[in-house]
């Protein structure tokens, strides 16, 4: 039987040698290895910084490009919102990754150092709290007590208080008079809703998250209980019935103020309504009275109606008593507002060129055309028709930008030197290239659709006051399509119709630069005792604050 001889030497002194042998090389190999990772956690790191960084930069190009050159696209909002949302999660992740490679950088190994954009100061309306860490009574270094202050160094952290939840007890005292015996007591303060209990700022935080932040009243419920303060949804759903109901004379009254107005943008969109086993589609309607671009004097306000369907006889009844300008899109239910017979008086149609240049350049999208071919989709074809007819628009758009804010008068003067002879060229090539083409080609549609309203679109060339798009009324109706993401459908017409009163109210503070849940807040507190003649002191942009009225008393 053959003898297993060991590997190993049977001498002490060599074993424990190789053992801190066999140690130190377990221990270069553990430390190559951490010297690894803290390489790769570097790498990633910097790999994540440069990527928030390259989103960062695009998002501010894009910014830029818009404020600049206009939207170029239905969708640029809605791709800047994208573009935001991926910035977020970039730069989650980079400061993720940065935390990682210094927490596990090796002694040979220097951690990435990630160059963070520079940080505003907090705003100077927020409070300080000051607080200050004792210094030591003796000198760390020697230990002499004869210490003397230099100055300080101030670290400022944003901080925030939780919601703060209260009931207020108004106590009235009853009071018997000894000489008649009748008994006499302060009233009982107001409430929206009789006999109520919510409290004026409650109710405005509640209908403008509702309508102004999408957030059902479910899911207000929901996070009223985490908070201690249970209350159902059917409870809540009273107080936003009786605010609005509190609420509409205001309504009355800025709806006066829009159709006071001798030029209107209009538009609508869609809203699912709850029916019987089904949804509907049913239409939020609006209309912007908006002086600025021509440095109007007037306050800009927005009006909101609803209707079960969008039939025409909506805006002809919205409108029955109005005249003037209307700058919309081609939906033929406002035809019988423009006729010739029309009483009080026809109004005057505006075309749309932001509708128009829709068009051409859903034929002219090279971009979106190559996205769709990266993910492998069909995309259309790219017609250079359509590309030269989006650069001859936007030269009209150059000239819109230069003129926005100045009055009618200038406007005029400069459309009729520099935008008139556009119109006349513009119109000479529509008419040559739908002479080439067949009657149902995209293009021929495109261009028909200017073709045949070249009067709507040649107003602004006689009227100082007409904007070049319908972007204002676009705006005013961009709250609906971003809470219909949350609330998906309304319940009922009464609903919808509710939905029309709360909107007009917060667009509107919103169009004067008015914080809309403070001036509702002020407004419910105030409107039951204000005068009736004198009611439109609270109008968004009338109003002022109780706590300045008070000061100036």
């Amino acid at each position: 039987m053959d003898t297993v001889v060991s590997p190993l030497p049977n001498d002490i002194e060599a074993l424990k040698a190789l053992v801190l042998e066999a140690t130190w090389q377990a221990d270069a190999a553990t430390q190559r290895a951490i010297e690894a990772e803290a390489r790769l956690a570097n790498a990633q790191a910097q790999a994540s910084a440069t990527e928030a960084l390259i989103a960062h930069f695009k998002l501010q190009i894009a910014k830029l490009r818009r404020d600049q050159y206009g939207p170029s696209a239905e969708r640029t909002r809605r791709l800047l919102d994208q573009m935001e949302l991926q910035l977020e999660d970039l730069e989650a992740d980079a400061t993720e990754d940065n935390l990682t490679a210094t927490a596990e950088k090796a002694s040979t190994v220097a951690a990435f150092e990630r160059k963070r954009p520079v940080r505003k100061p907090f705003p100077e309306h927020l409070p300080r709290e000051r607080v200050v860490i004792p210094a030591p009574c003796s000198c760390p270094a020697c230990g002499g007590v004869r210490l003397s202050k230099l100055g300080e160094d101030v670290t400022e952290t944003l901080e925030v208080i939780p919601r703060a939840w209260k009931v207020i007890q108004t106590v009235r005292e009853k009071f018997s008079c000894r000489d008649c015996e009748k008994i006499t007591q302060p009233p009982a303060p107001f409430h929206v809703v009789p006999r109520g209990w919510a409290g004026p700022s409650f109710l405005a935080m509640l209908l403008f998250e509702k309508y102004g932040q999408h957030q059902p009243l479910n899911r207000q419920a929901e996070r009223f209980a985490r908070e201690g303060v249970p209350l159902s949804t059917s409870t809540l759903a009273d107080q936003v019935g009786a605010a609005a109901f509190a609420l509409m004379p205001l309504y009355r009254l800025i709806e006066a103020h829009v159709l006071a107005a001798q030029r209107l943008h209009g538009d609508d969109t869609t809203v699912p309504v709850m029916a019987k086993s089904k949804t509907v589609t049913a239409r939020l309607w609006v209309y912007v009275r908006d002086d600025r671009p021509f440095a109007g004097d007037d306050p800009p306000a927005a009006l909101f109606h609803y209707s079960r369907d969008r039939r025409g006889e909506h805006p002809r009844a919205h409108l029955a008593s109005w005249s003037g300008i209307l700058q919309a899109d081609a939906y033929g239910g406002y035809g019988e507002l423009y006729a010739a017979g029309r009483q009080p008086a026809p109004v005057l149609e505006a075309g749309c060129f932001a509708h128009a240049r829709r068009k051409f350049f859903e034929l002219a999208d090279v971009e979106g055309a190559a996205r769709k071919k990266s993910r492998g989709e069909r995309s259309g074809q790219i017609y250079p028709i359509a590309l030269e007819a989006v650069q001859k628009l936007d030269a009209l758009f150059d000239i819109e930008r230069g003129i926005n804010g100045k009055s009618p008068s200038d406007r005029l003067a400069i459309r009729q030197e520099l935008s008139a002879p556009l119109m006349t060229e513009l119109r000479d090539w529509l008419t040559a290239q739908l002479a080439r083409l067949s009657r149902n080609h995209d293009l021929a549609k495109a261009i028909n659709y200017m073709v045949r309203r070249w009067d709507a679109f040649t107003r602004f060339l006689d009227d100082g006051r007409v904007c070049l798009t319908n972007n204002a009324a676009e705006r005013a109706l961009r709250c609906v399509p971003l809470g219909r993401k949350a609330w998906l459908f309304c319940g009922s017409d009464r609903g919808g119709q509710r939905a029309a009163v709360l909107y007009t109210l917060i667009q509107s503070a919103r169009l004067n630069d008015i914080d809309p849940q403070a001036w509702l807040a002020d407004v419910l507190a105030r409107i039951a005792a204000h005068p009736a003649q004198r009611l439109s002191e609270l109008l968004p942009w009338n109003w002022t604050p109780t706590s300045q009225v008070a000061k100036v008393a």
